[in-house]
């Protein structure tokens, strides 16, 4: 029996057309169909088993693969675009993105919010104290620059005790009128000599000598500018048309005043040698400030002059005089 027999389904060789053994037909069937059998050859043998035409499974496997071609080059470009975009923002310098599922790190939190809500409420409440206490001072400061009003007349003393002195105000909020009289304060005394006499110095003008001062100097000292100034108009504030003191700032107004005034005469040597400063006097010489021609305004030219008692300064000068005291003895135990 031949080892190629016509029975058997292996293929014979290739000896002729046809095979010495087999029809032209099977022969041209077997040549058309073995390209397509070189892959897989059992798909290729089940299907001329089932007889099964090779152009309705051709055409699903092309579009199959097409597909999935065209899924995978689509996929490979996405990860391949991602993983540029990584490698650059890592060339940048930037964080590496959490994983998906990670929880992001929230912002630190800055001021009153990174306190405890225990600090927080005592924060609030400190603040709310500040504000407070700054809008009752603002409305005293108010009250005590607006004109009279029935506030200020049932409590200009609550309002007097909270703004002075340290908040004295020299100007009106509804009446800025500036100043239109010349006012001259001056100063005597009566001096004890080193004798044992009394006697009684000539007027000093203060106020001249602060002029002096003032005049010409780019930089005048605030003393020179509104130490007296403030001073008298202090002192007229709190006393009555008698010069009599009301209430306690009356008083101080003129302790102020007695020692302006042994400054200023200690400084001018009213004293001379020797004598000590007993008693003083203030008196001041009013003028109006003659107004513009074509206003019209008709004022008087005449003088106004307050005379104030005498005030004894013993208890400013009794210091003065224990120092001199104790200077002679200390110069009489060198001798």
């Amino acid at each position: 029996m031949d080892a190629y027999d016509k029975g058997s389904d292996a293929r014979r060789g290739q000896d002729g057309p046809g095979g010495p053994d087999r029809p032209d037909g099977e022969a041209d069937a077997a040549e058309t169909t073995a390209p397509e059998a070189d892959g897989a050859p059992e798909a290729a043998g089940a299907r001329e088993a089932a007889d099964v035409p090779e152009v309705a499974v051709v055409p699903e496997a092309a579009g199959a693969a097409e597909v999935a071609g065209a899924t995978e080059v689509a996929g490979a470009a996405e990860a391949a675009g991602a993983r540029a975009a990584i490698g650059a923002a890592e060339a940048a310098g930037a964080v590496r993105p959490a994983p998906p599922g990670t929880a992001q790190p929230s912002a630190p939190r800055t001021g009153v919010a990174a306190l405890s809500p225990r600090y927080q409420v005592g924060a609030v409440v400190a603040l709310a104290v500040v504000a407070v206490a700054v809008c009752a001072h603002i409305g005293m400061v108010f009250l005590h620059l607006a004109p009279s009003n029935t506030l200020t007349k049932q409590h200009g003393d609550v309002v007097d005790e909270w703004v002075f002195p340290e908040f004295e105000q020299n100007w009106k909020l509804f009446a800025p009128n500036p100043l239109q009289q010349n006012v001259s304060v001056q100063v005597r005394a009566e001096v004890s000599t080193a004798d044992g006499e009394i006697r009684t110095t000539g007027w000093y003008d203060l106020s001249a000598e602060d002029g002096r001062a003032i005049d010409g100097n780019p930089l005048p000292s605030h003393t020179q500018q509104n130490e007296l100034r403030r001073a008298w108009d202090f002192f007229v504030a709190s006393h009555d048309s008698d010069d009599r003191p009301v209430g306690l700032r009356g008083t101080l107004s003129e302790t102020y005043l007695r020692r302006i005034a042994l400054l200023r005469l200690d400084r001018d040597g009213a004293a001379g040698p020797g004598g000590v400063v007993e008693r003083v006097q203030y008196r001041s010489r009013t003028t109006n400030v003659e107004p513009p021609p074509w206003s019209g305004e008709k004022v008087s030219a005449r003088p106004t002059v307050r005379e104030l008692p005498w005030w004894s300064v013993s208890a400013e000068t009794r210091g003065a005089k224990s120092g001199q005291a104790g200077q002679a003895a200390r110069e009489g135990g060198a001798a």
